[in-house]
């Protein structure tokens, strides 16, 4: 048993995720997690201190000895909670504020790019005074992408061939932020590479894909994300290290070339077109999510090892191993979501545990979920549970994800049946 105590930041599937990981560590002798969920009380003690509470989470982290926090989310980083850790000495896996600011401003991670020399797409910043229909037409032979340069949850984002809805985004934009972003389209395929990395070096976890889309076919509204799978066969290894050379390295490299290094993961989104030469459409300072539930388990280092390396600069020393397997993980939401879930809900038939299903690891990754006064689960967000499956093949843990999902029961609840689809 070890004796390294951990606080994981969060509420949601990847704080479940993180929790499950470490709670395999052979140094790890307890697990806190604020807020937390049903999942992660399993694990974990659970406190309700909200994750953007910064003074109540340094002093939590104080009271409980932690030998470690690990960020979940982006907001608490955005809003200093390693610049606060690293004062009191404890290490934080997760960026301090300014390079946070790298999710925090789309803006400003553009212009970091730029002055790496990093591929992306063009863009024009949009405010009161610009002239919002010659920037349309600049990028007129492609559909519209407008972003707002703000934290909105995975849901600033609007991409249409409707050049009303385009223009209309854009006003609500600069009326609610000051600015937008109105960037070239890039055609390709989309893939995520998540990239742990401190003042030493850096590992490139395995690529995946995931599905933003509400319902099958890639339709509906965008959402947080329906599901994920890893490794995603479209990042070749000819891709891979095409990003690794144009992209990871050079970002690595002007990362460190600042005052502070950044210590954390930095989610790559990768655009792949028919040329093979990745272009980076976003960076997220953490793990993605549902990208973290299938990602982490494709570790087979100590991932404790792995964060806290990171989160003081001997990452270097570490060699980090990897499963030859595949993993798949299909959302189950609430009704209404992503609009306007329902919560409140009682849900039914959630294995409390790991279970090996015909070659396959088969588990639950807890979201949006709590217990009531009574001890029943019951839903408290838009994307609910997430269903798991690591195995020998695609098509295996797709199959096993799928039957465990089956078996679930959430009045109104609804998910996508076409989950890896691209690989499949």
């Amino acid at each position: 048993m070890g004796e390294k105590v951990v606080l994981v930041v969060g509420g949601g599937g990847r704080e479940h995720a993180l929790c499950l990981s470490l709670s395999q560590s052979e140094h790890v002798e307890s697990i806190h997690c604020a807020p937390g969920n049903a999942g992660t009380a399993t694990l974990s003690t659970n406190h309700p201190v909200s994750a953007t509470d910064i003074e109540g989470i340094l002093s939590l982290a104080q009271h409980i000895d932690a030998d470690l926090v690990v960020a979940g989310p982006e907001a608490p980083l955005c809003k200093g909670l390693a610049d606060q850790l690293t004062i009191l000495g404890i290490p934080c896996f997760g960026p301090v504020a300014s390079l946070a600011h790298l999710e925090g401003s789309k803006l400003h991670a553009k212009q970091v790019m730029k002055s790496a020399n990093i591929p992306t797409a063009d863009f024009h910043v949009l405010d009161n005074e610009s002239n919002i229909d010659a920037a349309l037409d600049d990028f007129s032979d492609q559909p519209w992408v407008v972003k707002r340069d703000v934290l909105a949850g995975g849901k600033g984002v609007v991409v249409t061939e409707d050049r009303s809805e385009a223009r209309d985004f854009i006003l609500s934009s600069i009326e609610k932020d000051g600015q937008v972003l109105l960037e070239q389209f890039l055609p390709g395929e989309e893939a995520s590479m998540l990239v742990v990395m401190d003042g030493s070096g850096f590992v490139c976890l395995p690529a995946s894909q995931d599905h933003k889309r509400a319902y099958d076919g890639d339709k509906g509204p965008n959402t947080g994300g329906m599901g994920a799978y890893c490794p995603a066969p479209v990042v070749t290894e000819r891709i891979r290290q095409k990003a690794i050379d144009t992209i990871v390295q050079p970002m690595h490299s002007y990362l460190c070339s600042l005052d502070t290094p950044y210590r954390g993961v930095l989610y790559v989104g990768l655009m792949i077109p028919e040329s093979g030469n990745p272009s980076v459409v976003e960076f997220n300072v953490r793990f993605g999510d549902p990208e973290c539930q299938i990602t982490l388990p494709l570790i087979k280092s100590d991932v404790f090892e792995l964060l806290y390396s990171a989160s003081t600069d001997t990452l270097a020393e570490r060699s980090i191993e990897f499963h030859d397997l595949n993993a798949v993980t299909i959302v189950l939401a609430a009704e209404g979501y992503p609009q306007s879930p329902v919560k409140g809900r009682p849900i039914f038939g959630v294995p409390k545990n790991v279970q090996s299903v015909d070659g396959c690891s088969v588990w639950v990754n807890h979201a949006g979920t709590s217990l009531d006064s009574n001890g029943n689960l019951i839903s408290t967000g838009g994307r609910v549970l997430s269903c798991s499956a690591l195995g020998p093949s695609l098509t295996d843990a797709c199959k096993q994800a799928y039957a465990i999902l089956e078996n679930i029961e959430l009045q109104g609840s609804h998910y996508r049946k076409d989950i890896a689809f691209r690989a499949l």
